[in-house]
């Protein structure tokens, strides 16, 4: 209860947008600590962020979380309102992936960020992209798609923010519009996500649905935290459920 007051607390009092999303995660810590007694939370130490202009090398799980959570954020505001059910499933998303404790650390350090300075997309990707694997941003692309998914329609200004986010990423357009089509069906979507056209051969079909399926393999975010691979997983089912419709389709 108390993440919904936050929300309109910050919205009102002059954050607009931001003002919620940071209001309503605050709620959301709050809620959190009521719900589990007195509970000590500690962060361990400051995090470091794409805004401290930090050195080349590996990011660190501080950094990521923070930068995750801003393009989150840019997301959740695309298209003019905050949605209950988008900041639900970021929340969740977060708790799956790195636990209450921390996600509630994550938040509040979030909120610190944005109170001087500004939020930026290119930037943030800028930073990441030397610091992830190609399919470590795509399977952040595909959780972006799924908050704007989350309410239950994907809105067009939404889809303007994901396809910039998925420039700054250097994802190819290929990339974007298999991960696009799984969450906005259409009568193609099936070959979009299998990257092919309606005319590809039967022998097309395959080729593609072998170079998708090794593509988004879960095995190739092994190394990342539940939330991911599971998150990868899904995008597999995807290829599968792409290929089995197009079979059926054809009667291959």
């Amino acid at each position: 209860m108390i993440k919904y007051i936050g929300a309109v607390v910050g919205f009102y009092l002059g954050r607009g947008f931001f003002g919620a999303v940071v209001g309503y995660f605050l709620g959301s810590a709050a809620d959190s600590m009521f719900s589990s007694g007195s509970t000590k939370q500690t962060t361990g130490r400051r995090f470091k962020t794409v805004f401290d202009n930090a050195t080349q090398g590996s990011v660190s799980p501080g950094d990521f979380e923070l930068n995750l959570l801003s393009l989150a954020s840019i997301v959740i505001k695309a298209d003019g309102k905050v949605s209950q059910t988008e900041l639900d499933y970021a929340r969740q998303y977060f708790v799956r992936a790195y636990g209450k404790d921390r996600a509630n650390a994550t938040f509040r350090t979030f909120n610190d960020v944005i109170k001087n300075r500004e939020v930026s997309a290119a930037r943030i990707c800028t930073y990441l992209n030397s610091r992830t694997r190609y399919e470590v941003r795509l399977q952040i692309l595909h959780f972006l798609f799924g908050i704007a998914q989350a309410d239950g329609h994907v809105s067009p200004p939404e889809v303007q923010v994901l396809s910039q986010i998925a420039g700054y990423f250097r994802i190819n357009l290929g990339d974007f519009e298999s991960i696009k089509a799984m969450f906005i069906k259409k009568a193609d979507s099936a070959y979009k996500i299998l990257e092919i056209d309606k005319s590809a051969t039967d022998s097309e079909v395959k080729k593609a649905f072998r170079t998708m399926a090794k593509k988004y393999h879960p095995d190739k975010l092994m190394d990342m935290d539940e939330a991911y691979r599971k998150g990868a997983e899904e995008k597999f089912r995807n290829v599968q459920e792409a290929y089995e419709t197009i079979q059926k389709e054809r009667g291959m």
